[in-house]
């Protein structure tokens, strides 16, 4: 990343249409993006520049206004029917949603934002809208992408539509700066969708390595009211097609017809919740894991705070992240971060978040039969993972939210000076 030559932002417009910051991540659309609108703003602001994040208000209650900490306003802006909405729903709304953060912008003094930051496409054709308007910068983050999304489609799932990938292409054209997770996303960018190479920085995001830090395992199992003993396997994110998470529970199959004796010990748990338009999915697992004989080991457990996240963490053997497709993997950070290891799909950036053979595993391919094998070793070598699960709290040191707003910021100055940014190598 060049050092982006100015003065930073003093307030930016954070626009993230689909979902809240204030959302629990884990259910419907709330997940990684969530998370990190809430760490970057908050550390923005703890370096003097605020920001306003801009969502759709989805109840009638809600406060047209939240102070979600000093320096961060959270907006919420009625724009269709109250209530979930299918994200690609949303689409028809973006005018009352656009119509409302002009409406805000205006009651202020001109030149009150001096930069955009839009997550998520529905989010970027919003903030494009806004940006021009002011006369001030977008700078993008797509955060998923349709076309390698629908390139990785999980058998069933539903292709992103076209709509999307039109509106895709339109952001890359338009945007003034592109801001990708990982070099790999940075790469699809410009295969793609023909991004100019000198519009797109890489910066990977983070994770709070306060709150996500390594402790003793047979703690951490007594802690969440498991024996000793336990062998967790442990899956966390958006039950959907995309994540995966029916190869784990097939994996756990194979494991117990390898070896019947770790049915005893053996628990694995899918930490999350109902999402998009895939809410028949839980109804799905569990269904699959009576057909496979392996019920009485599968827990469906509701999302976590991050605290408690933390020590269901530290309790696994090992954390799996089987995603079709994966922007990042923030999951495979935070597990790493609390010492334990990551067996994940070679995927779009979990070969970031995971160093394979070092902090974990990265399997080709969604073949249970492959993750059961590494999940095996693991057991059997305890040696091995915790090897790995050391490791793996040094690959993460690296990956923290403070060099995610260090690279945000080189980028924001750059933009609004329009310096040059240079492609930045990922940590």
């Amino acid at each position: 990343m060049g050092n982006g030559g100015g003065a930073p932002p003093r307030r930016i417009a954070s626009i993230s249409l689909h979902t809240s910051p204030l959302d629990q991540p884990g259910t419907g659309d709330a997940g990684g993006l969530n998370v990190y609108a809430v760490e970057v703003a908050t550390r923005l602001a703890a370096r003097g520049v605020a920001s306003d994040v801009f969502t759709r208000a989805t109840r009638p209650d809600q406060p047209p206004v939240v102070e979600l900490a000093p320096g961060v306003t959270v907006r919420h802006i009625p724009a269709g029917p109250f209530g979930a909405l299918d994200k690609h729903a949303l689409a028809r709304y973006l005018c009352p949603f656009v119509f409302g953060v002009l409406q805000t912008e205006a009651r202020n003094d001109a030149g009150h934002y001096d930069l955009v930051h839009g997550h998520y496409w529905l989010s970027g054709r919003a903030g494009l809208a806004a940006a021009q308007r002011w006369g001030v910068p977008l700078v993008q983050s797509m955060h998923t992408l349709a076309r390698v999304k629908n390139a990785a489609l999980a058998q069933g799932d539903t292709p992103e539509p076209e709509a999307r990938v039109r509106g895709e292409d339109h952001l890359v054209a338009h945007a003034d700066h592109l801001v990708a997770n990982t070099p790999v996303e940075a790469g699809q960018l410009r295969e793609h969708y023909g991004a100019d190479p000198g519009r797109v920085s890489t910066v990977p995001p983070g994770v709070d390595l306060d709150v996500f830090a390594p402790g003793p395992r047979r703690a951490a199992l007594r802690r969440i009211g498991l024996p000793e003993d336990a062998e967790l396997l442990l899956f966390v994110g958006r039950v959907q097609r995309l994540k995966a998470p029916d190869v784990l529970v097939r994996a756990a199959a194979e494991l117990l017809e390898r070896d019947p004796s770790l049915r005893r010990r053996l628990v694995v748990a899918i930490v999350g919740g109902l999402s998009g338009a895939d809410l028949a999915e839980p109804r799905r697992l569990t269904e699959l894991a009576h057909s496979l004989g392996v019920a009485d080991v599968v827990r469906m457990e509701p999302p976590r705070s991050r605290r408690d996240l933390a020590d269901v963490y530290r309790a696994a053997t090992a954390t799996v992240v089987p995603s079709y497709s994966e922007s990042f993997g923030l999951v495979a950070v935070e597990s790493a971060a609390c010492g334990t290891p990551v067996v994940a799909a070679r995927v779009g950036g979990l070969p970031t978040a995971v160093r394979d053979g070092v902090s974990g595993v990265l399997v080709d391919g969604h073949d249970p039969a492959d993750y059961a094998r590494v999940l095996h070793r693991m057991i059997a070598e305890p040696a091995w993972r915790d090897t790995l699960g050391a490791a793996a709290v040094g690959h993460a040191a690296g990956l923290s939210w403070d060099a995610t707003v260090d690279g945000l910021l080189d980028v924001y100055r750059g933009t609004l000076t329009g310096t040059p940014l240079q492609l930045a190598a990922c940590q």
